[in-house]
């Protein structure tokens, strides 16, 4: 069970405000930022790039080691729910606040450089366009803060 909190944090912590940010109430026109990326399809889609180049990457795969399958399942569902709802669609996230799944981890300054290039390569694949690509980098330094414990 703790290892799959720990993957669900790694793989949280790079997209949960990157998705957060809905858009400006003023321009009620423009649809919303999972609209925008594309609706659950997409989502789900980036998140299994995203979700197997954070499992396979030397520094960052030490906290998927030993997940069941099962554990993995979860996994992904309750990333693919968190983007959904964090973006603006329907989907309910029912997973804890990145704080309190990311301390204890002691994920380092060169975890979140090396996860935020991971997930810079995941939007380059699907060729999300730089609007919504910054909308979604400028979001992930918010939570800096709750993921970093080492300096």
């Amino acid at each position: 069970m703790k290892r799959l909190l720990i993957m669900t944090a790694i793989a949280l912590f790079c997209f949960s405000a990157a998705f957060a940010q809905n858009t400006n109430s003023a321009e009620t026109k423009e649809k919303t930022l999972y609209q925008r990326l594309g609706g659950y399809d997409a989502l789900a889609a980036v998140s299994d790039d995203f979700i197997t180049r954070l499992a396979t990457n030397k520094l960052l795969g030490r906290f998927v080691v030993g997940l069941s399958d099962d554990s993995k399942k979860k996994l992904r569902q309750h990333f693919v729910e968190f983007l959904c709802n964090a973006t603006g669609g329907s989907c309910v996230y029912m997973g804890r606040d990145m704080k309190t799944v990311h301390t204890g981890l002691g994920i380092s300054e060169e975890d979140w450089k090396e996860s935020v290039k991971l997930l810079i390569e995941t939007l380059d694949k699907f060729k999300v366009p730089e609007k919504e690509k910054n909308e979604v980098l400028t979001a992930v330094s918010s939570l800096k803060k709750d993921i970093v414990e080492k300096k």
